[in-house]
């Protein structure tokens, strides 16, 4: 099941979806595991004090590529075929705004609701 999440990036109302096509959609558009660079991200961004993080230049192109293709995903035909020119719609933004907001849409896609087979097995009895 996709979610969707409108973000406000620089006055623009920008939506977002996740959904499992984007791990997908990603590795075939960069050719990287969204996975390892979600984790890399979060990493360098830490609790989100500008001062404190590890942040570099290949990390900054990492979310640029996440935001624009899960932006992609929810706007297929209103998001332009590049994250350059999406980019281009935006003043300059703060990732540590956007990006916690863009983990947390991720985080809610990939929780699960089945239960866990120990817990099944306590309920059943066996």
């Amino acid at each position: 099941m996709a979610l969707t999440k409108t973000i406000d990036i620089d006055g623009v109302q920008t939506k977002f979806r996740a959904s499992a096509a984007v791990p997908r959609m990603y590795r075939i558009k960069f050719g990287r595991d969204i996975y390892k660079d979600l984790r890399q991200l979060e990493k360098a961004v830490g609790e989100g004090d500008e001062d404190a993080s590890n942040l570099d230049m290949f990390s900054l192109e990492m979310f640029e590529d996440l935001a624009w293709v899960m932006a992609k995903h929810a706007d297929p035909k209103g998001v332009p075929e590049s994250p350059d020119e999406w980019l281009e719609q935006f003043n300059t933004f703060s990732i540590y705004q956007v990006l916690p907001e863009l983990i947390d849409l991720w985080g809610l896609n990939v929780q699960t609701d089945v239960e866990s087979k120990k817990n099944l097995a306590k309920l059943s009895g066996k």
